[in-house]
C-alpha cells in the first residue's frame, strides 16, 4: 500500500501522506464504513473522489483508527471520538491526514496554472512579496496556508482575503506564519510547506 510519507513536525503531531495508485476495488477491500459515509461514497459521481475518500480511510487505519472513530460537525469539520484534532485533504492522486493533540490543519493541492486566475479572490496585501518566478507554487502555498487555517476555525464566515493574513515567505524557507483574525479570535499559527512531486503540501500548527 502506497503510504507515501510520514511527517512528525512536533511531539504531538503526525501527518500521513498517501499516493493513490490503487483501483476503487483495491481501496474498498478490507475497509468498513459507517452508514453515513457509505451513503456519501455511493453518492459520489467521480471515481477519483471515491478513491480519494477511501484512501483517507486507509490513512485512518494506518494511524490506528477506523471510519467509526470519525465524525463530522454540522459545518463539515471532522473530529475524532478520542478528542484528538484531525484534518483531512485530498487532491487528484494524493491524500493526507494530520492528527494532533493541538489544533491542526492540512491541505494538499496540485500546482496548476488555474490558480493565477483566481488569486484575486484569496490574496490581499500578500501580493507585494510574490515573484514572477515560481508564481504558481507561491500562490499554491498561500492558498494551502489559508485553507489549512480555515479548516482549524470551527465556525462559518471566515474570509480567505479578510481574516487569514499570511506572512511573507520564500519557497526555500519551507515555513511562514499565518493568523486567524476575526472578532472572536486573533491567533498566530506556524505554517509549514513542501513540494510533493507536482503538488504542494501545507499544514498549520498550533504554536506550542
Amino acid at each position: 500500500m502506497p503510504l507515501y510519507k510520514t511527517i512528525k513536525p512536533n511531539f504531538e503531531t503526525i501527518i500521513y501522506v498517501w499516493k493513490i495508485e490503487e483501483s476503487f476495488q483495491e481501496l474498498f477491500h478490507n475497509i468498513e464504513l459507517n452508514e453515513n459515509n457509505l451513503k456519501r461514497l455511493n453518492g459520489m459521481r467521480s471515481e477519483l473522489h471515491q478513491r480519494g475518500f477511501l484512501s483517507v480511510r486507509h490513512l485512518l487505519k494506518t494511524a490506528g483508527y477506523t471510519d467509526f472513530d470519525l465524525y463530522y460537525t454540522e459545518n463539515g469539520k471532522p473530529h475524532l471520538k478520542d478528542e484528538k484534532h484531525i484534518s483531512i485533504t485530498h487532491s487528484f492522486n494524493f491524500s493526507a491526514i494530520a492528527i494532533s493533540g493541538s489544533e491542526i490543519g492540512v491541505d494538499i493541492e496540485k500546482n496548476r496554472e488555474k490558480i493565477k486566475r483566481i488569486a484575486h479572490k484569496f490574496i490581499n496585501k500578500e501580493a507585494s512579496f510574490l515573484k514572477d518566478k515560481n508564481i504558481i507554487e507561491q500562490l499554491t502555498v498561500l492558498w494551502g496556508a489559508k485553507e489549512s487555517l480555515y479548516k482549524i476555525y470551527p465556525y462559518e464566515g471566515l474570509s480567505f482575503k479578510k481574516h487569514i493574513p499570511i506572512q511573507a515567505f520564500d519557497l526555500t524557507d519551507k515555513k511562514t506564519i499565518g493568523w486567524i483574525k476575526t472578532t472572536d479570535r486573533n491567533k498566530k499559527y506556524d505554517i509549514r510547506f513542501e513540494q510533493v512531486q507536482n503538488f504542494t503540501l501545507v499544514y498549520a500548527l498550533d504554536i506550542l
